[in-house]
């Protein structure tokens, strides 16, 4: 049971958009832009990733498990794939400029002064643009705030791992529009 009373048995950050449906509309639309936009070179499926892996830091059960079904479709692998990536993803089979974003999210989540000169040269090393940088930071800190957010309030989530990968197709059609949450 969430530490408010909420007026509805949504769980995570659903329940919390139903609650304020006048912060859900811009916590939405931010959801949107960073992890669904076209306008991107980094996949759908990356982004997702980037923000499970700070989830899993933040220990969010809900939200790494929302992100990483949805990383999982988009990326084609299963939830076990998932959760070798959170657990050691410079063991997993993700390129070279994946794991540098990886490792400068993972700095971010600690604190935003802790991403290093080097992780940046190492990552732009790999490939990545200052645009993809960019996105990584904000990607991370917005679900260091989402992560507070869920879990701050006490907010439920469902223990059956399934919930969410088979909630992910719907979600990757719908989008994080606040209108899904009513």
């Amino acid at each position: 049971m969430a530490h408010i009373e909420l007026g509805n048995d949504l769980p995570g950050i659903r329940g919390l958009m139903a609650y304020s449906p006048e912060t859900a509309e811009p916590l939405n639309a931010l959801a949107e832009i960073l992890l669904r936009n076209d306008d991107n070179s980094l996949s759908r499926g990356e982004r997702e990733l980037i923000g499970t892996y700070v989830s899993y830091l933040n220990d969010c059960f809900f939200c790494q498990n929302v992100h990483g079904a949805m990383a999982g479709y988009y990326l084609q692998c299963n939830i076990m794939q998932i959760d070798h990536i959170k657990q050691d993803f410079n063991d997993a089979p993700l390129s070279g400029k994946m794991k540098a974003l990886l490792s400068i999210a993972g700095s971010v989540q600690k604190g935003g002064k802790q991403v290093t000169s080097e992780q940046i040269e190492n990552a732009r090393t790999e490939g990545a643009t200052d645009k993809e940088i960019h996105d990584t930071v904000l990607i991370a800190a917005a679900f260091c705030m989402f992560n507070r957010y869920v879990d701050g309030l006490g907010t439920t989530a469902p223990l059956d791992r399934e919930f969410y990968v088979n909630r992910a197709p719907q979600r990757a059609l719908e989008g994080y529009q606040s209108s899904v949450f009513k």
